[in-house]
């Protein structure tokens, strides 16, 4: 608890002048830009830095994603293990491929967690990402520590949490929970937290979004898509029609748009980093935009 506790009072302190000096960038109202990992083009996916980071730029949304460690904490991480892509072990040696996957997040308590780096290697993918040193943090952490610039920062702000589940049926119980007790502990965690009403869950799994539904219909939900089935199809997947629709951005044109609208959906694509891409989804009508680099919206918006 100290630890966090100091960890909050530097983040603050070292963001007043940011924010002082820009008051908080207004986000734009026509579409709901989000922060792709908080900000992994510029800062270490996932972690608390990258999601203040990303609170100087207009976006209305950070996007993450989540698993659960053995004592049942909500953990933002995009894998339910340690990435050799990013990840250093606790004696300081980089997490080898072969060894990832066995450095299994559900298998470990937080104090364990705590140990591994996911920033200092940094990450060859984004040559623009600051390395510096990060930590898988609790869901719960994260949410205090940007409420708390918020409000420090800008008293009358909010932001919204597009949050994926990470999940596919051959890791049930082996690196994640089952569908119903992975759903159960992250609502328990919303509620708990009061911002059940400032967020979207979204999943590629179809028995993770079924299982949103069935346990809170109120909770928005967004359908993410990486296949090529086409629109109809992966609608009749589910049995009930979410209020968005999340594919790869180059799945995206007016066709689709068209579709969707006509049944009053969202559409909400991944991961758009280049500005010309914004711009021809923008020129479509498109409703969102998950992005790694926040700091480009407004080149794009110009």
């Amino acid at each position: 608890m100290r630890f966090v506790g100091l960890f909050s009072f530097l983040l603050i302190c070292s963001s007043c002048s940011i924010f002082q000096s820009s008051k908080m960038s207004v986000p734009t109202k026509e579409i709901n830009w989000q922060g792709h990992r908080g900000c992994r083009g510029l800062l270490p996916e996932n972690s608390i830095q990258a999601f203040i980071k990303a609170l100087e730029y207009p976006i209305q949304t950070l996007e993450l994603d989540v698993v659960v460690s053995k004592d049942k904490h909500i953990i933002v991480s995009h894998e339910p293990w340690f990435s050799h892509h990013i990840a250093t072990n606790p004696d300081g040696t980089p997490v080898t491929k072969d060894k990832a996957e066995g450095l299994n997040i559900y298998k470990m308590e937080l104090p364990e967690i705590r140990m591994y780096d996911c920033g200092l290697r940094g990450n060859e993918k984004f040559p623009e990402q600051q390395a510096q040193r990060a930590h898988k943090p609790t869901f719960t952490e994260m949410v205090k520590e940007v409420e708390s610039v918020l409000m420090t920062n800008q008293k009358n702000a909010t932001i919204e949490y597009n949050i994926e589940l990470k999940s596919k049926p051959d890791w049930y119980n082996k690196y994640i929970p089952a569908p119903k007790e992975f759903v159960a502990l992250l609502i328990a965690e919303l509620e708990e937290l009061g911002i059940k009403n400032r967020v979207t869950l979204q999943s590629f799994d179809i028995n993770i979004l079924e299982e949103i539904h069935r346990q809170d219909k109120e909770i928005t939900i967004a359908y993410l898509i990486e296949n090529m089935k086409g629109f109809e199809a992966n609608l009749e997947r589910l049995s009930f029609q979410p209020p968005i629709y999340s594919p790869y951005f180059r799945f995206v044109n007016e066709k689709l748009m068209e579709k969707a609208h006509a049944k009053g959906m969202k559409v909400i694509p991944w991961t758009v980093n280049e500005v010309k891409d914004m711009k021809k989804l923008i020129s479509i009508g498109i409703d969102g935009i998950i992005t790694d680099y926040p700091n480009r919206i407004k080149e794009a918006i110009k």
